[in-house]
């Protein structure tokens, strides 16, 4: 018997745990690969059984990869994608010459758009296409070569490359509130509609979680308005109709153009707010580190 083939759990298992893997999700792995999800979950099983490792937490209905699971899930990942990348070069195919960035929309809008033309400047004849999602990386369709999202959303089978720092505070139109009572105390807040982006799992800082980084409570029954998007949520607090939370990597130009201002002095700072994250499933593309590169010294600065 081969001394590898000894180690390995069948094959056939493997690719079902792959796609849980990548997408965190058993149900959206089996949309990918034509089965039922209680196919993918017995799959799944099957593999802890004869493992002996716990791959996914099951809990409330939903998955969550452990960190066995995690490393499993990369290596497997990479070894599928090596398989695929060189059975293309036999077939005389080439990967495309496009580096794929998937960016969350706010930060896809309002941080990195004011800045993609230093990276072109600086990296020139790289072909960079930006994908940008409301959804976490392990719902977005489409394969990348590098990603960034708010740290703490679901990010599956993807390697994290490095985390940045972000500022959390309230912003709000100028208009909303008048000099004279500026800055506002956290209670003020309970007097303006509390803008927020409500989600499901609610995976973005909320007011309740920002009272608590600060340490102080929610204002009794709060005026919360929910958003299905956070660039709603921060368009509705442009046209005064209410206080919102503000990222200041998001906001800054805004602030600077006075479209928004800053009611309280009070900041909520995250050192790790943001993630980077490299594909865990694209054959690597040459001039990713390059993208990396460049996005940490944005970040950073």
């Amino acid at each position: 018997m081969d001394r590898h083939s000894r180690k390995l759990p069948p094959l056939s298992r493997l690719k079902p745990f792959e796609a849980a893997a990548r997408h965190e999700s058993f149900s959206q792995a089996a949309i990918e690969l034509g089965l039922t999800q209680t196919a993918i979950s017995k799959q799944i099983a099957l593999l802890e059984k004869e493992m002996g490792i716990l791959l996914f937490e099951r809990r409330n209905r939903a998955v969550f990869l452990t960190d066995a699971g995690r490393r499993l899930g990369r290596a497997v990942g990479d070894a599928l994608s090596e398989v695929a990348a060189e059975i293309e070069l036999l077939q005389g195919e080439r990967r495309s010459s496009e580096l794929v960035l998937h960016c969350q929309l706010c930060e896809a809008f309002y941080w990195l758009m004011p800045r993609l033309a230093r990276f072109h400047e600086q990296n020139p004849g790289v072909e960079l296409r930006v994908v940008s999602s409301l959804k976490p990386l392990t719902e977005t369709p489409e394969g990348f070569d590098v990603a960034i999202q708010t740290s703490g959303r679901a990010s599956g089978s993807a390697r994290l490359a490095f985390t940045a720092a972000d500022n959390i505070f309230p912003v709000c139109a100028p208009t909303l509130v008048s000099d004279q009572v500026l800055p506002l105390k956290p209670d003020d807040l309970a007097a303006f509609p509390l803008l927020s982006h409500s989600v499901v799992p609610q995976d973005w800082m909320d007011w309740q979680h920002w009272f608590e980084g600060i340490g102080e409570r929610l204002p009794r029954r709060p005026r919360l308005v929910p958003f299905d998007s956070y660039p709603l949520a921060l368009q509705a607090a442009v046209a005064g109709q209410g206080v919102a939370l503000g990222w200041k990597r998001t906001t800054e130009g805004m602030i600077a153009e006075g479209k928004l201002i800053r009611p309280c002095e009070q900041v909520l700072e995250r050192p790790t707010e943001i993630s980077v994250f490299r594909s865990a499933t694209r054959n690597r593309h040459p001039k990713a580190e390059q993208l990396l590169a460049w996005l940490a010294k944005e970040l950073a600065g």
